[in-house]
């Protein structure tokens, strides 16, 4: 009985760790946003992006996946 509690617990463990890590490594693959939606954004909005703004939002959101 003990042995069983102690198998679902690393488990637990090691399964939260994985999903975790695979997880990221998608959203860094596949971005849910891009920078073709980011000047849309703009645009919606009224405003004509620079590049340089679009860059440094890209970074941000890069910078929350690490």
């Amino acid at each position: 009985m003990l042995y069983g509690v102690l198998g679902l617990l690393i488990g637990l463990v090691i399964g939260f760790f994985a999903a975790r890590y695979f997880f990221k490594k998608n959203l860094r693959k596949n971005p849910p946003i891009n920078e073709k939606m980011i000047r849309a954004m703009f645009m919606e909005m009224g405003r004509k992006p620079n590049e340089t703004q679009i860059k440094r939002i890209m970074k941000s959101i890069n910078d929350q996946y690490k």
